[in-house]
């Protein structure tokens, strides 16, 4: 049996038990249980955000109006004044320049919006220069939790179904984004009382105000309507935060993803919209070299939708799958990216990772440099060999797998069975060509130095403006790995 990997203070910040959790797939799921959830608030809904736009709409119709009652905004506008004992706080990054206008100079304008109301909105910009807050959480009376990879904005709102020219997908400025993939957690108990503190320690360090807990008021928030994946389950919170000023380093995320690679059996499922880390592919390259060792499926987007990230991000993810494909002597590696029907691509901005079926991972953190030690993350982790968690864990993946090809989990679950794993069945099921094979881009003089500094992604803030160090002192870092092995490879980092 595999030893327990999530460690408080090691490969996790807490670890605390959830009576409910449910995965939510795609932002529709996700906007539909929060404004259940937030109905239903009595003392305390905390926010934290890479992004947020007000007039973002939780049930968008294909009309977009000036004064649409859905808006996020108007919701916490309204609940506010409605209910003067409930403390609404919105802690957002302040983001740069470059990042706001692409955004409408949204969540910068968000201050206007929730002037002269009950809402507390603040810019948290207390991290390193160059780096985010990237953190996706959103806790209500301390009892219910959502933490994930989307934020509350306008061009996030999508189906399972990611269907070619869906209305809905409008955007304020009557253009509708494109197709986009996301998956949230659901936790409620002390798991969730948890990401509270997680937050007002964020809201603390930021603000130098010190909140209480939300005084109990009874009632339980958690969204009728979503049946819970899991029950009694122990949920630990992961954290990166870069070191700066006073702030020692947290780097739980990155040490969780090493431990989880170096058990894994049977199966390692990613989904991830950046995969550029050098130590997480050797990682993987390891296992894929070992005779009797797992098959890993990733799942990214086709190419980054920003021109910079397109750059910096997908010509050092070419490079990765050129290393994992060379390692891949027994034919265990996939990497797909989707597409809609009509071949439109399907963003991939979830942050999601099962292993084998008794470790499911869901948050922030993307598989870069800058997520393990540069922008702050957070995400949630359960591993459980209780037969009923094995089976929720192992059908929210072939659900994931799945929906990309308009297949049902049942379907993949009975295709792994017959065909002798997740690759193969995916080869078998895949008839229409959604997934599609990740094909690193041509590259100039210019993209492979990029791709070899890893410009733009920057480990830590101790080589942010030395790329060259950057590079050296990954490497170093691989090198221990191959020569130690998992986690212990991280403290050459330090040096």
């Amino acid at each position: 049996m595999n030893s327990p990997l999530l460690k408080p203070g090691e490969t996790c910040w807490r670890v605390a038990r959830a009576d409910r959790a449910a995965f939510l797939v795609d932002t529709e799921a996700y906007f539909t249980a929060a404004f259940d959830a937030l109905q239903k608030a009595r003392r305390s809904v905390l926010l934290l955000g890479w992004g947020f736009d007000p007039r973002t709409r939780l049930f968008p119709d294909g009309y977009d109006g000036p004064d649409d009652p859905d808006e996020v905004g108007r919701i916490l506008v309204e609940l506010a004044r409605a209910r003067p004992e409930l403390d609404v706080r919105l802690l957002i990054w302040r983001s740069a320049f470059a990042i706001a206008a692409q955004q409408e100079f949204f969540p910068h304008r968000a201050r206007a919006f929730f002037r002269n109301t009950p809402v507390k909105f603040r810019l948290d910009d207390s991290v390193p220069f160059g780096a985010c807050h990237h953190q996706k959480v959103l806790v209500i009376d301390d009892r219910v939790a959502f933490c994930g990879g989307g934020d509350i904005s306008v061009d996030r709102w999508d189906t399972p179904g990611h269907r070619d020219d869906d209305p809905r997908r409008i955007m304020p400025d009557q253009e509708c984004h494109a197709p986009r993939h996301e998956v949230v957690m659901a936790v409620d108990g002390p798991a969730a009382k948890a990401l509270g503190d997680l937050v007002r320690a964020r809201w603390a360090n930021a603000t130098g105000e010190v909140l209480p807990e939300p005084e109990d008021a009874g009632g339980d928030p958690w969204p009728e309507h979503v049946p819970p994946a899991m029950t009694g389950v122990e949920v630990a919170i992961a954290r990166t935060v870069p070191k700066w000023k006073r702030q020692a380093e947290v780097d739980e995320i990155r040490r969780l993803s090493l431990a989880s690679i170096a058990q894994a059996r049977e199966i390692i499922y990613l989904e991830n919209q950046y995969f550029t880390s050098p130590l997480i592919t050797e990682a993987l390259a390891a296992r894929l070299a070992e005779p009797e060792g797992p098959e890993v499926v990733l799942i990214s987007t086709g190419h980054a939708p920003s021109w910079f990230d397109h750059l910096t991000m997908d010509r050092a993810r070419g490079a990765m799958i050129w290393r994992l494909r060379a390692a891949d002597v027994f034919g265990r590696f996939r990497a797909f990216w989707p597409a809609t029907t009509n071949g439109e691509t399907i963003i991939v901005h979830s942050k999601t990772s099962v292993f084998d079926d008794t470790l499911v991972r869901v948050g922030s953190a993307n598989l870069n440099n800058r997520s393990g030690g540069f922008d702050t993350e957070s995400e949630l982790a359960v591993q459980s060999h209780e037969p009923e968690t094995r089976a929720a864990i192992g059908a929210f993946r072939d659900r994931l797998v799945g929906h990309f090809m308009g297949v049902t989990g049942d379907a993949v679950a009975k295709a792994r069975a017959d065909y002798g794993g997740l690759g193969p069945a995916i080869d078998a099921l895949n008839r229409d060509g959604r997934l599609r094979p990740i094909e690193p881009p041509k590259v100039s003089a210019f993209g492979e130095f990029v791709a070899k500094y890893h410009l733009g992604d920057p480990q830590d803030p101790k080589d942010s403006w030395n790329p060259g160090r950057r590079r050296d002192r990954l490497y170093e870092a691989v090198r221990q790995m191959q020569v130690l092995g998992g986690p212990a490879a991280i403290e050459s980092l330090d040096d």
